[in-house]
């Protein structure tokens, strides 16, 4: 399969402040179809606020985010209709049942039954939600809501995929769904946005790792790339603390 190179996702010179306070500062980063991009940086580094404006919930201070093409998230149906976002704390209605979740998702995207009926019973297939799917959602557990998020965040087959911290609170087997599904849906052509603390998950899933300190992209890379700046046996945990620690100096 050839996969399109036209960027997916680009930001332009991005700045976001609160009052006087920068919270992140004139990011320039571009990402392509087929790429998992993994975005790491300490607490407070800005990541939350980047995730924000990807997905149209916060407007930037400067500058501009182009998705698809489209000029940012924050005016632009055309680009919200490309997106996907799973936060690390997914917010499923406690009163449907999985099924209606999925079936009010489903209504959101204006997708009629005959167009997503098989991928609805495909994603309850690749997330093994059946023995809950007519359960209440208020009986679920952490990663019995996450893998129903995962789930209708996939169903209108999104261009880009947003997720912050997609493995907390699941199970080694969910996470491995996760893992399996999301290089799946690279190859396919989707770009992944990840933001996460766990720099195992990054090393083994990502195409490139940005690091972000104090609002500024310190580092932006494939592993082996950043791998070249590592000093004697350093592991990309140690690699992360002494850059980060540089950078908020």
């Amino acid at each position: 399969m050839t996969i399109e190179r036209t960027p997916l996702v680009e930001f332009l010179n991005v700045s976001k402040n609160y009052g006087p306070k920068p919270a992140v500062v004139d990011l320039n980063l571009t990402l392509h179809p087929g790429e998992v991009f993994a975005f790491l940086g300490p607490n407070g580094a800005g990541k939350t606020t980047t995730i924000k404006m990807m997905t149209g919930l916060l407007k930037p201070s400067a500058g501009a985010i182009r998705i698809a093409g489209a000029e940012n998230a924050f005016d632009s149906a055309a680009a919200r209709q490309v997106l996907s976002y799973v936060p690390d704390q997914p917010h499923v209605y406690e009163k449907l049942s999985g099924r209606e979740f999925l079936e009010f998702v489903r209504e959101l995207y204006g997708l009629s039954g005959a167009e997503v009926n098989g991928d609805v019973d495909r994603l309850i297939d690749v997330f093994e939600l059946d023995d809950f799917l007519d359960d209440l959602a208020e009986t679920y557990s952490h990663g019995m809501r996450q893998r129903l998020a995962f789930a209708g965040a996939l169903l209108h087959r999104p261009k880009v995929l947003i997720l912050d911290e997609p493995m907390v609170g699941l199970d080694p087997k969910s996470m491995r769904i996760v893992k399996d599904l999301l290089r799946k849906e690279a190859v396919a052509g989707m770009t992944v946005f990840m933001s996460t603390h766990t720099l195992a998950i990054a090393e083994e899933l990502a195409d490139r790792i940005g690091i972000i300190q104090r609002g500024r992209l310190i580092r932006c890379g494939t592993l082996a790339e950043l791998r070249a700046e590592f000093v004697g046996g350093q592991t990309l945990e140690d690699f992360f603390l002494d850059v980060t620690r540089e950078g908020a100096r």
